[in-house]
């Protein structure tokens, strides 16, 4: 019996070790003691009773405690309530006004107990604290308590080893877990749908006593799981007033429709930012191949991981209907994001394309876009019912082969990674020229209907670039057509001279075809050469210089001077600003050893003589034909076996980033360095030094060498 009394005793006092500092609740009370024996008489008084009542423990100890404290109106109901405290044994608990040394009346709150020693004497303890401190911490402990149970803010209390401890009905809410599944366990076991190792984070903070505020956490918690939530979380230290620490605590805040209200504010500043560039970068040129390129290019990686734009050969070709049967494509440009995507590519740059089962074809027949947010490995011949029709959403996945155009570059997209497609049709005033052809694969979100929104804006004012792309290369090939079908090819065999000829058109198609030249044999062995040059650009410049060339072969036939020659030809195309032309004429008499020129408004030539650096011709310039009524002026020259003479167009000197004395220059110090090649690699030399890439104008050389 006695052993077990004995652990019966020891099993209700605190192990054995350091103190336990106080919490500092009874601190912050300041709760007094006092012990009266069975007389009323004060035999124990505190520090705290000091300070409450206003007297030392010398002058308390022995006094009566109701006529020390209390004032005469309330001593007899004190003295009764002391008794029956005494006699019941019951505890007496309530607030009651009490006389301090001062004089002053204080309220203060009374908790009086029954006491028995081992002697069997009986004693009061009594318990007190002002009254106002005690409401004080009632009202701190409601208001907490009120914060912590209402608040919108999760929040969540952990021990010192990060058990939990408490967790209000917010962050119940919130993660969708509830107190009961919490309580008890440690974090690691709870949060375990975060990526990150949050213990180690709440351990350094325990250690350390930093707080971690207003940390952004995105996660997608047991409560839903199928969607993204956005957390603002902050970790605190919690201590009490004596700075031992009691745990931690942290807090929840639901933040996803601001994240996703950013998310769409950063997308749309996003979109907004690739339309502009495409507005800025796409149709920089007029080439086709080019403007499609860029448009590609736009939108990898911003949008796709890989894009095609592929066009209708169709349209390519010409404005014509479409033939029947299945479209006819030819892929413009197309542009990986890396290296690896260039298994996503499964149809060759220009190569002619039959797309009769593609989502491509669908999206060019129906002018609409086909979006398949999810595409999936099927079986050969399924149809693919998840993929969208016309401007739809499906929710499934189609099989690669649509998008592929054979079974084994389909199996290459699924290998590659294509996990959704989107194709929007490139339109421009009202005909559909192919599509914009867009596959992802490193970015894990599938398009959606913001994406086919954003591709086809981007189409559609690439489709009007690419369309003047196309006019633009099919009138540029209509004026050199014109333009070459008008140049003669320069007799091979002329007595005593031997002649290379040059032709360049501009980089632009609105500049093509008003240059030419021409070496006309005459009789008497003698050679016309003409260089001309009409103003304006175009198929309407082509065709006026095809009818000053024929005049002139005309006027040549009828063997007339030089100077008569251009009179005629300016009476030809007086009155019309059209054919406003500059000329040079010149007549080769090898007999004589001589040449006549005359220029119309024209670029003297260049003449170069064995020994000799080049020089230019000081001669009459003339007006240019079709301003009528100015004379024409011949001189005659030299030019003997070995003598070379350069007629040019000014395409080939006038630049805007140059003087045209420096040009001039540049020109005279590269026939002075190519003399002595034949005249026709003197040309292709020449051309190299001096015509610059895409060149603003057209270019006519002609290099004429008298031999004996």
């Amino acid at each position: 019996m006695g052993t077990t009394d004995s652990s019966r005793a020891g099993a209700g006092r605190p192990a054995a070790g350091p103190a336990t500092p106080p919490s500092g609740l009874l601190d912050l009370l300041s709760v007094a003691a006092v012990v009266l024996n069975a007389e009323g008489r004060v035999v124990f008084w505190s520090p705290h009773a000091e300070e409450l009542f206003g007297y030392t423990s010398e002058e308390a100890l022995g006094e009566f405690a109701a006529q020390l404290t209390v004032h005469e109106e309330h001593q007899d109901e004190v003295i009764k309530l002391f008794a029956e405290v005494m006699e019941s044994g019951n505890d007496w608990a309530g607030a009651f006004p009490i006389r301090h040394k001062d004089g002053s009346t204080r309220l203060v709150e009374f908790r009086n107990m029954r006491l028995l020693d081992d002697l069997g004497d009986v004693y009061a303890l009594g318990l007190a604290a002002d009254q106002a401190a005690v409401q004080q911490v009632e009202r701190d402990a409601a208001l907490a308590m009120r914060l912590v149970s209402q608040s919108p803010i999760g929040l969540a209390i952990l021990d010192p080893d990060l058990r939990y401890l408490a967790v209000n009905p917010a962050l119940e809410r919130i993660t969708g877990q509830s107190a009961a599944e919490r309580l008890g366990r440690p974090v690691g076991e709870i949060l375990t749908f975060l990526d990150t190792d949050p213990e180690a984070r709440l351990r350094r903070v325990l250690e350390t006593g930093e707080s971690v505020v207003d940390r952004s956490i995105v996660c997608r918690p047991p409560g839903d799981p199928d969607h993204d939530h956005a957390w603002s979380v902050s970790y605190y230290r919690l201590e009490d007033s004596g700075g031992r620490v009691l745990g931690l605590a942290y807090s929840v805040i639901d933040v996803t429709e601001r994240h996703q209200a950013a998310l769409e504010a950063a997308q749309a500043r996003q979109r907004l930012a690739l339309i502009a560039k495409a507005s800025a970068r796409v149709g920089s040129t007029l080439d086709l191949e080019t403007t499609a390129r860029e448009l590609a290019d736009v939108v990898v990686p911003v949008l796709a991981d890989v894009a095609a734009v592929v066009l209708l050969d169709d349209a390519l070709r010409d404005r014509s209907a479409p033939r029947a049967g299945s479209p006819r494509f030819r892929a413009l440009a197309v542009r990986g994001a890396g290296l690896a995507d260039s298994a996503c590519v499964a149809d060759r740059r220009r190569g002619l394309t039959d797309y009769d089962d593609r989502l491509i074809s669908r999206c060019v027949r129906t002018c609409l876009p086909v979006l398949v947010p999810h595409t999936a490995r099927r079986d050969p011949g399924s149809a693919g019912p998840g993929s969208s029709g016309p401007g739809g959403t499906g929710p499934g996945g189609t099989e690669p082969g649509s998008i592929a155009r054979h079974a084994e570059p389909g199996s290459l997209l699924v290998d590659a990674g294509v996990h959704s497609y989107l194709a929007v049709p490139l339109v421009a005033r009202g005909e559909v020229l192919g599509a914009l052809e867009l596959k992802r694969t490193r970015n894990p979100a599938p398009f959606d209907d913001d994406d086919a929104f954003l591709a086809s804006e981007l189409a559609g004012r690439a489709a009007v670039c690419i369309d003047n792309a196309r006019g633009y290369q099919t009138q540029r090939h209509a004026a050199l057509t014109l333009q070459r079908s008008l140049l003669p090819e320069p007799p091979s065999d002329l007595p005593g001279l031997k002649v290379a000829c040059r032709y360049q058109p501009a980089g632009a198609a609105s500049e093509v075809g008003g240059d030419w030249f021409d070496a006309i044999p005459l009789r008497g062995d003698k050679t016309a050469l003409v260089v001309g040059d009409v103003m304006g650009s175009g198929i309407n410049a082509a065709a006026t210089m095809g009818q000053l060339r024929t005049a002139a072969r005309a006027f040549a036939e009828l063997d007339l001077a030089p100077a008569e020659a251009l009179r005629h030809l300016d009476h030809l195309t007086e009155g019309s600003e059209q054919a406003i032309t500059t000329c040079i004429y010149c007549v080769y008499d090898p007999h004589r050893g001589q040449c006549r020129i005359c220029l119309a408004g024209h670029l003297p030539p260049a003449l170069m003589r064995a020994g000799q650096a080049a020089q230019l011709l000081d001669l009459p310039t003339g007006a240019p034909l079709g301003v009528g009524g100015v004379p024409f002026e011949a001189t005659t020259i030299a030019f003997r076996p070995g003598d070379e003479l350069a007629l040019y167009t000014d395409g080939l000197i006038e630049t805007r980033s140059e003087p045209i004395d420096v040009r001039l220059d540049t020109l005279l110090d590269a026939l002075t360095t190519t003399r002595g090649h034949d005249p026709e690699r003197t040309c292709d030399l020449i051309l190299e030094i001096l015509r610059p890439p895409g060149g603003e104008d057209d270019v006519a050389l002609l290099i004429a060498r008298a031999e004996a």
